[in-house]
């Protein structure tokens, strides 16, 4: 299983863990509520779907079909399913919850398990926001060393586009630091920035900040009929 695939897997279990859904609705909280799966189309969500069904970790089931289309079926037009967490489903997405390898701290995966840091343990997320935090501090060591290496080098307009990148880093372990510390404190989410600390821009590229994917290609036109 590739990362990106194992990612979709991820997220899919721990929307479907907070309510049943179909293909299109999943979809789109996917785009909308977790703001980090823009790339993916309806020809990589169905694979996906279909695999934690033979995994036995969803279940399809009819959706709500009106009385009328019962009746008298549109030729060719198939009703909604629905997928739904199955127990050992939800048994599995705890287990990918409790886990804090490297992994969970590169940025798309970051992202993901920030997503449903309201379904983690306290002493879990402590760890992948710390695992976070070292990760993008070696990477501003890295990027001051080339920096200094190839400053005579850049042009002007390269040499900002870095810097850019830089201060976004920054921007992250300083956002980072506060939700550290608001854990050890014991505070929730809410209370730890409505204080006035600065929002964290989870827009931002993969320079810094939560990261979106790059677009890729692929079928991606909604069908209210899709199942």
């Amino acid at each position: 299983m590739s990362r990106r695939s194992g990612i979709l897997e991820f997220a899919v279990l721990g929307l479907l863990r907070e309510s049943p859904m179909h293909g299109y609705e999943l979809r789109k909280r996917l785009n909308t509520s977790l703001g980090v799966f823009r790339a993916f189309s309806y020809g990589t969500l169905y694979p996906c779907l279909k695999t934690l069904v033979v995994n036995g970790w969803l279940i399809e089931e009819p959706g709500n079909v009106p009385a009328e289309a019962l009746a008298a079926p549109l030729a060719g037009r198939r009703a909604k399913i629905v997928y739904r967490l199955t127990v050992e489903g939800k048994e599995h997405f705890e287990e990918l919850l409790s886990q804090t390898g490297p992994d969970a701290y590169e940025d798309e995966h970051f992202a993901a398990r920030f997503a449903f840091f309201g379904q983690t343990s306290r002493d879990v997320r402590m760890r992948v926001l710390e695992g976070r935090r070292g990760r993008l501090e070696e990477r501003l060591d890295k990027m001051r060393v080339s920096l200094a290496r190839t400053r005579e080098r850049l042009d002007d307009y390269t040499l900002e586009l870095q810097r850019h990148g830089m201060e976004s880093v920054e921007r992250e372990v300083r956002w980072l630091n506060e939700l550290i510390e608001s854990e050890r404190a014991g505070q929730d989410l809410k209370d730890s920035t409505s204080g006035g600390s600065a929002q964290h821009d989870t827009t931002s590229g993969a320079s810094g900040g939560l990261p979106r994917p790059g677009n890729t290609p692929g079928t991606d036109t909604p069908d209210d009929t899709a199942t």
